[in-house]
């Protein structure tokens, strides 16, 4: 469908990025194969998979990624992660989240389940004592979208079927189980994309802002780079036989060069295809 260290890997790029292959759904609609290169100064860092499954009223999406390089939360580490939950007109609604992500020096695992985008069940490892860290409350689980869910976004289609600026505009309450953020989209313009196998087409380009809640370190240095007006943008495609955006790109610009995740694949099969491809061992 794309980035502290858990914050960005299991978010933007979170985002961005989607998702493990997990075999079509009974009643499936759709079902989105992708992969994406995670680079910096055009040098590769990593990589990460995604599978997202549509049926009549439900969605699951998975990612599973490893990267080495500067960014904690897309670096130096790797992790997977699911989300499960319903579609209401044409939007996702949360059930369920599971993360595990590691990195050079912490784990992360979490369980969420949610109901009306509130927190009803949640199982997390403990971060490190930290006197810097900001106290995470009972408010913090609440209207709250995970990571993964996050980065489904409705279509919000012109009369003709095409994208419109008004998929970009809204601001994303996220609680990953260990921190609650605010991603902040805003229309930064159309553009045309090509993926080497699959999608090919105009995206629409959101910018991004940041913006920590509770849960992070205050003297984290993955926050400050994040907080600080960072050019941050995502461009989403179109998921067909859905209502849905998915990320297609994420660029987040640095000194260094830009660090950047990009889908090599972004293919969607339809549920007789997935299950010609499951027969013969190939993708249609």
């Amino acid at each position: 469908m794309v980035p502290s260290c858990h914050v960005l890997r299991a978010s933007i790029a979170g985002a961005l990025l989607a998702l493990l292959c997990t075999g079509a759904a009974a009643g499936a609609q759709a079902k989105l194969e992708a992969s994406y290169t995670i680079s910096i100064a055009r040098f590769t860092i990593g990589s990460v998979s995604a599978s997202a499954e549509f049926g009549d009223a439900q969605y699951t999406v998975t990612m599973s990624g490893r990267a080495s390089g500067m960014l904690r939360i897309l670096a130096s580490g790797d992790g997977s992660l699911t989300a499960k939950g319903g579609l209401v007109d044409g939007r996702p609604v949360p059930m369920e989240f599971i993360a595990r992500t590691t990195t050079d020096d912490d784990t992360l695992d979490v369980r969420l389940t949610m109901d009306g985008g509130n927190v009803t069940a949640l199982s997390a490892s403990t971060p490190a004592p930290d006197p810097n860290r900001v106290a995470l409350t009972d408010e913090h689980r609440r209207a709250i979208i995970d990571p993964l869910s996050a980065l489904l976004f409705p279509a919000a289609l012109s009369e003709d079927g095409g994208l419109t600026e008004a998929a970009c505009q809204r601001t994303l309450p996220i609680f990953d189980g260990r921190r609650r953020f605010d991603l902040k989209f805003t229309f930064k313009r159309m553009d045309k994309a090509k993926a080497e196998r699959g999608y090919a087409g105009p995206v629409v380009v959101c910018a991004v802002s940041f913006q920590p809640v509770a849960g992070h370190r205050t003297s984290s240095a993955m926050i400050k780079y994040l907080s600080e007006g960072r050019e941050i943008e995502i461009a989403f495609a179109p998921v067909a036989g859905t209502r849905l955006l998915a990320p297609f790109r994420v660029s987040i610009a640095n000194m260094l060069g830009n660090l950047v995740v990009q889908a090599n694949r972004f293919e969607v099969i339809a549920p007789s295809s997935a299950r010609a491809a499951a027969s013969t061992g190939q993708v249609q």
